[in-house]
């Protein structure tokens, strides 16, 4: 088969490719000024993969630290973005009109190559002597090697234009045999060379690499002549071996990016919908907010540990995601908004409960006092939360209020009780008026242990509480042993007014 006539066909490209750069660990700052580095290098447009690489690394971990700082909290990286913008979008300009001067020269170039055509054409078609015509060949193809690249769109035509002349030149033109079998011989071991390189390609492990360097050889074996008819065809299918082994392998390496690119979108959809079902959740506490909260971490963790899905998709799946995400901390920071609020509500309630008790703890009216200090403490125990800074503060003024008043309440009914009789003394026979004593002080004791034991349930509240329990709940045992006492006696009086009736 004539080599004119086959060409090395570009496989597909692949849709993501990552630069191989060791920027893991490289804060903002660092990528900011590994960026105008490589923006200011000699090289730098022929780099912009690498500039890709360094931009997705910047606002990868931007995103991260932004998610760091605390709702309502200033934002410290601004200046280093705006600085990074500022850095990309000159780069972006440079590469552009780099781009424009490349497609620019391109067009130069096929001009020169169109006219190196038509001297070669006319070169072949001239049939002058050997002598003269050969000398003629070498400097067109001097001149072919040193035009440079043509658009890629009028590659193909203008490379097989040239190719078809050459080998017409040869074909055709009667030449000296001794100068012809010299330049096949030149161009036989030329192409020998690029066969052994194709072929040392084929072992090279970084098939993507190897591909690129396959099509550097290709583009060098275009510029030379032909090889002797005789062994034309066997340099040829050596060389297009070795690049269908390579080709192969490519194409299997890019069939399995694929693959795993549609499993990652698989993957990353499934987070999607896990977001998705969190941010349309009811929620009615901070806790539950909370767990929510550290669950989505957890997936966004999950989400960047996951490779890009296709390059169609890949796009779409991260603003799905960016959504839901967006969605849940909308919700979330319009809880906290109206829950500071409530916050404030119930710290101007309880602050009025504070300022009751203050003024009530002195009273002497005992019932009295007592049924409203157990109406705040209902009432406290119905109001919400408050600020945690001032949920001490209140709480403790609230309770030593309650503790003042029912120590002083006690100490008065514990003063007003009667003395037993002094030793040597014979009690007097308790009578009518002794049982219905009695009866007050057993009835009285009742009140104060349901008063006991409304201040458990309203104490019990406090996580400080626990030592006020056990006084509260030593109090409640002492009482009802002494109504026990008291049951008794009422028993006794009955028992003795009874008999003396009779």
């Amino acid at each position: 088969m004539e080599e004119s006539k086959i060409e090395q066909q570009p496989l597909e490209q692949p849709t993501e490719q990552t630069a191989e750069l060791n920027l893991a660990d490289k804060s903002l700052a660092e990528l900011s000024e590994f960026f105008q580095g490589l923006r200011t290098s000699a090289d730098a447009m022929m780099r912009s993969k690498e500039a890709e690489a360094v931009k997705s690394a910047f606002y990868k971990l931007l995103l991260k630290m932004r998610e760091a700082v605390p709702e309502g909290g200033e934002n410290p990286f601004e200046a280093v973005e705006e600085n990074f913008k500022a850095m990309y979008a000159d780069y972006k300009k440079e590469r552009a009109e780099f781009n424009r001067k490349q497609e620019q020269e391109r067009e130069e170039n096929l001009e020169k190559k169109l006219a190196i055509i038509e001297d070669l054409k006319a070169l072949v078609e001239g049939q002058e002597d050997v002598s003269a015509s050969f000398p003629a060949l070498r400097e067109i193809q001097n001149r072919w090697r040193e035009a440079g690249p043509v658009p890629v769109t009028r590659f193909r035509d203008v490379n097989d234009t040239y190719q078809f002349y050459v080998e017409k030149f040869y074909d055709m033109v009667k030449i000296n045999r001794d100068l012809r079998d010299l330049d096949f011989k030149k161009n036989l071991e030329a192409k020998e060379a690029f066969c052994a390189a194709a072929e040392k390609l084929a072992e090279n492990e970084n098939v993507v690499s190897a591909f690129h360097e396959l099509q550097k050889l290709h583009e060098q074996w275009k510029e030379y002549g032909p090889v002797a008819k005789e062994v034309r065809e066997d340099i040829w299918n050596r060389f297009k071996a070795a690049t269908a082994v390579i080709n192969k392998k490519y194409q299997a390496h890019f069939e399995g990016v694929k693959e795993e690119q549609a499993k990652n979108l698989e993957a990353k959809t499934a987070l999607c919908e896990e977001v998705e079902a969190i941010a349309a959740a009811e929620v009615s506490s901070s806790a539950q907010w909370n767990k929510l909260s550290a669950q989505i971490a957890e997936i966004q963790e999950k989400w960047r540990s996951i490779g890009f899905a296709t390059k169609k998709e890949n796009q779409k799946i991260y603003e799905r995601f960016r959504a839901a995400c967006d969605s849940f901390f909308a919700r979330k920071r319009e809880y906290y908004n109206e829950f500071k609020g409530s916050l404030k509500e119930n710290l101007e309630a309880k602050q009025a409960l504070v300022d009751k008790a203050q003024e009530l703890k002195t009273s002497t009216d005992w019932k009295s006092a007592t049924d409203q200090f157990i109406a705040l403490q209902k009432q406290w125990k119905e109001i919400g939360a408050v600020p945690r800074k001032k949920a001490d503060e209140l709480w403790h003024s609230f309770r030593a209020a309650c503790d003042e008043f029912f120590a002083a309440r006690d100490a008065a009914r514990e003063a007003a009780r009667p003395k037993a009789p002094a030793r040597g003394e014979r009690p007097a026979r308790p009578g009518r008026g002794a049982k219905d004593s009695l009866t007050d002080k057993f009835k009285a004791l009742q009140q104060e242990i349901a008063t006991y034991e409304n201040n458990i349930g309203f104490f019990s509240l406090s996580s400080k509480g626990s030592p006020l329990l056990a006084q509260m709940q030593e109090r409640i045992d002492k009482a009802k042993a002494e109504l026990h006492k008291l049951e008794e006696q009422i028993r006794k009086a009955e028992s003795e007014a009874e008999g003396g009736e009779q």
